[in-house]
Order: C-alpha cells, then sequence, then structure tokens
C-alpha cells in the first residue's frame, strides 16, 4: 500500500475546521481542538516565560497556532515556543523563524504518540536547545535536549537559562500545576 507523502504545501488545502494539521516527516498529524484544562497549562506557562524573557531578553514567547517551517516536509505548531529575537525584537512573520530557543507541548491523550516520539525526534534533529513536554496526568515536565537521547522527567521545578540568558528561569512546578488544575 501508498502513503502519501505530506508536504508542507498540502497543508494549505486542508480545511480551516478547528483541528491543527502539522507535516512531521512527510506524515500529516492531526490534532483536534484543545480542551480548557490544555489551555491553561499552555497560558500559565506562557505567562511565566514571558515575564522572564522580559527581564532576559533572549527570545520572545508564542502560543499556538503559530506554524513553524523546518523544510517543505516539516511544519509544527508547538503549544507555547520561543522564538530567537531579530535585531532585538519578536520576529516580523513566523516565515522568518528557522529555529526555536524552546518548544513547549501540553500533551493530551489524542497526541501523546506524536509529542513524545515524532515531535521530539524532529525537534533533536532541528537542534531545538530544549522540548519540554507537560504532562498534566502525572504532574510532571519531561525535558529533552538534542545531544542526549534521555528524557528527563521533573516533578519538583524546571531550571531553564538560555543561551544569552545572565540568570536562569526557576519554575515551581508544584506550584505551576496547582494553579493549572485548580487546587
Amino acid at each position: 500500500m501508498l502513503r502519501r507523502r505530506w508536504t508542507t504545501n498540502d497543508l494549505e488545502d486542508l480545511p480551516d475546521d478547528g483541528n491543527r494539521y502539522e507535516v512531521v516527516d512527510g506524515e500529516l498529524l492531526v490534532t483536534p481542538s484543545p480542551s480548557a484544562r490544555h489551555q491553561i497549562a499552555a497560558f500559565e506557562l506562557a505567562v511565566l516565560l514571558r515575564e522572564y524573557l522580559q527581564r532576559e531578553p533572549v527570545g520572545y514567547v508564542f502560543m499556538a497556532p503559530a506554524e513553524i517551517v523546518f523544510s517543505a516536509t516539516r511544519a509544527v505548531q508547538p503549544d507555547v515556543l520561543v522564538t530567537p529575537l531579530f535585531d532585538g525584537r519578536p520576529p516580523a512573520t513566523f516565515e522568518d523563524v528557522k529555529r526555536l530557543v524552546l518548544t513547549v507541548e501540553v500533551l493530551s491523550p489524542t497526541t501523546a504518540r506524536a509529542d513524545r516520539v515524532t515531535k521530539r525526534v524532529l525537534f533533536r534533529d532541528e537542534a531545538v536547545p530544549e522540548y519540554w513536554i507537560v504532562d498534566l496526568d502525572a504532574r510532571a515536565l519531561e525535558r529533552s535536549v538534542p545531544d542526549d537521547p534521555r528524557v528527563e522527567v521533573l516533578d519538583d521545578r524546571v531550571t531553564w537559562r538560555p543561551e544569552g540568558a545572565t540568570t536562569p528561569l526557576v519554575i515551581d512546578l508544584r506550584a505551576y500545576f496547582g494553579r493549572v488544575l485548580g487546587d
């Protein structure tokens, strides 16, 4: 059986139906609209990153939808992403973004395989310095880096110090998950 090899150009022909469409190495990934809990998790993390990046201006934080095209067969829309600055400013368009500083996906039952396997490989291949997966059910954050195939699972705090920053961002994960999950 022949399988279709999707390209980023094919995404333009897909319906605007509330689903998120991504292409990774010719595979089409379709994600339904996120839940409220998912959006709260992404937003809370984006706020923490924004506050930090205002103090340490080494990047700019965005939330999905924000399509990042790495090649003709690689286009993704991470839940939360940090781009480099361009002459001290956020990118004018997402077409200008060819690399990322940080990428974050909030795990859901429909995205687990894509987030933990397909996208983890993609972000390692694209040399994204850190890739985080927020697992709300486990109240944990999974951190991956390009030069280590192992995944670090954190449930207490995460420390992030992007290139060029003078101080790290330290996120109290217990407090974060408490805010997100309402306890």
